[in-house]
């Protein structure tokens, strides 16, 4: 799983990491993101490149009825894609989401009442998610929005010991790979590469 992450760098740094620029003023860095507030975060999406553009996240499938939706999609489990309602119909709807950590719980007794929060970091200060998208309507106002989610996989090694309840960790995209994930029209391919992770402890 994967509901709190971090995008701290500065516009310059992650335009010049993605070679993308921001088509808004919509962002300021941040720490910490919590998706159950289902905040509007920086994306790119296969359609546009080169554009840092704002996605809610929280996919919302083009027959969900309100936003009250968002909180099941928060994530996609790579394994099912094809299978779930949610998502089978955009598996081809490529986008990468920048970050520079992201947050996870370890629980320390069976019931999760003792934790240590933990801030995952790769040897970079940016990366990207693999993320799917889509183009929601709300028929009441007729306003178009952008979702999206995040997709997850088994941990690793490392991470199971971490997220060790349900062991999920989200998938990350090498740089070199960022190109392959967004045109690609197969989602099963050979590069998810298990990139070097820090963890670092943090007080709760």
């Amino acid at each position: 799983m994967c509901f709190v992450y971090g995008i701290k760098a500065s516009k310059a740094k992650i335009e010049k990491h993605f070679d993308a620029k921001f088509d808004n003023d919509f962002f300021t860095p941040t720490d910490e993101i919590n998706g159950f507030l289902h905040p509007a975060m920086p994306l790119i999406v296969d359609k546009a490149p080169n554009l840092i553009t704002a996605g809610i996240w929280g996919l919302m499938p083009v027959w969900a009825k309100d936003f009250s939706f968002q909180k099941n999609t928060l994530n996609a489990r790579f394994e099912t894609l094809y299978e779930k309602p949610s998502f089978k119909n955009v598996v081809n709807n490529r986008c990468l989401i920048p970050a520079t950590n992201f947050y996870e719980w370890q629980w320390l007794d069976e019931k999760g009442k003792n934790k240590v929060k933990y801030s995952i970091e790769t040897e970079n200060e940016l990366f990207a998610f693999a993320g799917l998208y889509s183009i929601w309507g709300d028929s009441n106002t007729n306003n178009k929005y952008l979702t999206y989610s995040i997709i997850t996989t088994q941990a690793n090694e490392v991470m199971s010991k971490i997220h060790n309840t349900k062991q999920r960790m989200p998938i990350i995209i090498q740089p070199d790979n960022y190109n392959n994930w967004l045109n690609s029209n197969d989602y099963k391919i050979d590069y998810f590469e298990q990139i070097p992770i820090k963890l670092f402890p943090l007080a709760v």
